[in-house]
């Protein structure tokens, strides 16, 4: 287009450039890798389905390598001060306390939409509760934990490809009366489930093998979040008198099976978790495949925080407070973080700490759910080859806060990078914390698991425990999937909390309140772009009617 007095028709051309290609908050002088105004409403999956090679780790436009001595439009995107209301959130990063997968996830969506962002967390490295350390050349996963592969917004967000995940067989081995019993998916071990309605076979009865049949189909019927519309009974309840027109599990299949196995999963042997979240599970399992990644749980926290921009997370930095307004947080340390918003995403029992400094009041949870997990170095092979998880059917509901092994498993066997060369790992799982010392437990565990796999575990040498005195929040009845998380005008919370106590709901929770925060801020950061560029066209006398 002409125009009398325009200075250069390609003037508007490079102003309206610019502006889409910039995110919505970031001046371009500190672009780095960032997404497009036009990728507002795209969905994430095409894009990090390429890992690293995604929309979020693209490479700066042209049109932004000039220059500031030049003044583009672009850099003047970071200096404007507007005067008015909330316009000077414009200038801000969203804040994200924490750097556990909730906190990445919304991090990671804030920044594909634009809207700049820096994640504090408290400890040395990202992940918050999917961590692992490397001991003496073992990967110990802070607590046994299992990936799913069916998690949708694992799917979403993750690049499978990057983890190599390793599956373990599809089912389990339960120990009942001196021996070992098989527990096997029907669908993908046909074989080995027929066994199982040998009369002989203790786990279970042929109508209780065909119940189970039944509740996995219940779970895979209609939409998924229908699984929440459900109702809201234990699952001690459910699984007594609720799984097919009045008919429920037998005693022994409860006792012997669903208990070790859904406590190892809910850290509840006595079953009071709500249903739905057993729906979800069955679900889950139904449909993917249970797995470790080859590097350890860290893999995809690590994969996670990635697809940030280099120094976008702060480590080693607690915060203490929290504006009311969420318009800074600041460090134990004494040093304020200015914020545009703040999105507290930590544990609960730590979120409600920190929005009590911002004068937000969060609902009560009940007492979260604990665990103990024991490392075992084994220096040779292990008493088996099998990458299968072992269950305690000898009686557990009595287990909590005590010695008595739930689960365990060989990850060395499922992905030998776990473990050195010629060496094996063993994980055990205990419901709850024992009062005993780290000792005292190892060696009641090892004289359990010598009646298992006999004296060579006497040779077993304790690598390290965890105590995790939050390893999920309470998901007893009543529940709610979809807890606000936006509790006063630019202070929000994520977190397993908020949603489901599963690794899918802490990156849900993320999804869901990074979707809050841009429908909050990006009206304010689209009012100082347009702004800018109304400002650089009558500076440049620039007709935008006639343009």
């Amino acid at each position: 287009p002409s125009s009398v007095g325009m200075a250069s028709p390609s003037r508007w051309l490079l102003a309206a450039t610019l502006l889409a290609a910039l995110p919505l908050g970031e001046p371009a002088a500190s672009h780095g890798r960032g997404g497009r105004l036009s990728a507002f409403a795209s969905p994430l999956s095409p894009h990090l389905s390429q890992g690293k090679r995604s929309l979020l780790s693209r490479p700066t436009p042209p049109l932004l390598a000039r220059t500031t001595a030049q003044r583009p439009l672009g850099a003047r995107l970071g200096g404007l001060r507007c005067s008015s209301g909330e316009d000077w959130r414009a200038e801000e990063r969203v804040v994200v306390v924490g750097a556990g997968v909730a906190g990445l996830s919304c991090a990671i969506q804030l920044h594909q939409k634009g809207v700049p962002v820096t994640v504090v967390e408290a400890s040395d490295g990202v992940g918050g509760r999917v961590r692992s350390d490397v001991v003496d050349g073992f990967i110990l996963d802070r607590g046994f934990q299992i990936f799913l592969t069916s998690y949708p917004e694992a799917q979403r967000l993750l690049d499978y490809d990057q983890l190599a995940l390793k599956p373990f067989y599809a089912g389990a081995l339960v120990r009942h009366a001196g021996g070992f019993h098989r527990v096997a998916d029907p669908f993908r071990h046909p074989v080995d489930a027929v066994l199982t309605l040998l009369p002989t076979h203790p786990i279970g009865s042929v109508l209780d093998k065909i119940l189970v049949g039944i509740l996995r189909l219940q779970s895979l019927i209609g939409p998924l979040d229908d699984l929440w519309r459900r109702p809201d009974e234990r699952i001690a309840e459910r699984l007594a008198s609720d799984v097919f027109f009045g008919q429920g599990f037998s005693d022994a299949m409860v006792d012997r099976f669903f208990r070790p196995f859904l406590g190892g999963i809910f850290f509840d042997n006595t079953l009071r978790t709500t249903a739905r979240e057993l729906d979800f599970t069955f679900r889950m399992l139904a449909l993917g495949e249970n797995c470790l990644p080859e590097k350890g749980l860290q893999a995809v926290s690590d994969y996670m925080a990635g697809l940030l921009p280099e120094g976008a997370v702060k480590l080693n930095s607690a915060v203490r407070e929290v504006a009311k307004d969420g318009s800074c947080v600041t460090l134990a340390s004494g040093e304020k973080i200015k914020a545009a918003a703040v999105v507290v995403a930590t544990e609960g029992d730590a979120a409600r700490r920190l929005m009590s400094t911002a004068d937000v009041s969060m609902a009560p949870e009940g007492e979260p759910k604990k665990t103990m997990c024991l490392y075992f170095k084994i220096d040779g092979p292990p008493p088996t080859d099998e990458p299968i998880l072992y269950l305690n059917g000898d009686g557990v509901i009595d287990a909590e806060n005590t010695c008595k092994v739930n689960n365990m498993c060989f990850p060395s066997l499922v992905a030998p990078s776990y473990a050195p060369q010629g060496m094996h790992l063993a994980s055990v799982s205990l419901i709850g914390l024992p009062s005993e010392s780290d000792d005292e437990v190892a060696l009641k565990v090892k004289d359990q698991l010598k009646g298992w796999f006999g004296a060579s575990v006497d040779k077993w040498e304790l690598l390290k425990t965890y105590r995790i005195d939050y390893c999920q929040p309470n998901q007893e009845p009543p529940t709610d999937r979809d807890v606000e998380q936006r509790l006063s005008p630019f202070v929000y919370v994520a977190g397993d909390h908020t949603d489901s106590a599963s690794l899918n709901g802490a990156l849900r929770s993320g999804t869901r309140v990074a979707g809050l925060v841009a429908d909050e801020l990006v009206p304010i950061l689209l009012k100082r772009n347009r702004k800018v560029v109304d400002d650089y066209a009558k500076e440049e006398g620039i007709d935008t009617v006639k343009s």
